[in-house]
């Protein structure tokens, strides 16, 4: 398979997986043990891709929080956006400064996977019985924040997964309120923990080897398929639920258990 043709591939699974709730970091290890590891500036170029994608989605919310700040719906909101950002970058800083890595075997992510699946499918099954709430709280705003650390630590965890179901757990139980929310929180973590590690690499020098027309092309195919898949997701989870994800996380984990018995 050609190099070009690679990483046209992991822009596209960048795009489909970055905010299904189904982990992108740990389809994307998945995939470079067949499609060739790639460097970290090429991951946080197409994370930045699916970041500008999600942006453009939500450019109407974005707008009218940005020109609605006079009222005070507006302001409240935007304020548990900004405390949900600050406690990631508070505790996820230190994480990273600590020299944290993620691992380069399959095993970790696939127990990830399962266990992120039973979790979504019993909150699922637990909200089911709660009155729909739309309305952010405080408490709700920090363990998103929390979970987006959390997901940034164990690859296969997933952060739309982590932060949309402890969210719906604390009380947000509406999964479309849920997800908004965890989405709009993860413009500003997502372009934050990009520049940072961008930075980091331009810093080291590490950014002459690049082929640039592979980060390019993996760039536009992450922008493009993660335009497309955050749209239908909005409109599924209206009338569905997320246990289709929970089912093929749980299938998924433990067929690389099966197939990789040595975690290799």
């Amino acid at each position: 398979m050609s190099d070009l043709l690679s990483a046209l591939l992991l822009g596209i699974l960048e795009g489909v997986t970055e905010f299904l709730p189904i982990s992108s970091t740990g389809h994307l290890l998945i995939a470079q043990h067949w499609l060739g590891a790639r460097s970290d500036f090429f991951n946080i170029i197409i994370q930045a891709g699916a970041i500008l994608a999600i942006t453009l989605v939500f450019r109407q919310r974005l707008w009218s929080l940005a020109t609605g700040l006079h009222q005070r719906e507006n302001r409240d909101y935007v304020m548990k956006l900004g405390a949900a950002f600050l406690v990631t970058a508070v505790v996820g800083l230190p994480v990273r400064l600590a020299g944290w890595e993620l691992p380069e075997t399959v095993s970790p992510v696939a127990w990830a996977l399962i266990i992120g699946g039973i979790w979504m499918l019993l909150v699922e099954a637990y909200t089911a019985r709660l009155p729909d709430r739309d309305r952010v709280t405080w408490t709700v705003a920090i363990g998103v924040g929390i979970a987006q650390v959390v997901a940034g630590v164990f690859p296969g965890t997933s952060r739309s997964a982590s932060a949309i179901f402890l969210a719906m757990l604390l009380g947000l139980s509406r999964r479309a309120a849920a997800t908004e929310f965890v989405f709009l929180v993860g413009i500003p973590t997502m372009f934050a923990a990009s520049a940072y590690a961008f930075l980091e690499l331009a810093k080291e020098g590490n950014l002459a080897s690049e082929n640039w027309t592979d980060v390019g092309v993996a760039f536009l195919a992450a922008v493009v398929t993660g335009f497309v898949v955050v749209k239908w997701l909005l409109g599924y989870i209206k009338s569905h639920k997320f246990t289709a994800f929970a089912v093929y996380r749980i299938l998924l984990g433990a067929g690389l258990l099966l197939w990789l018995p040595a975690g290799n």
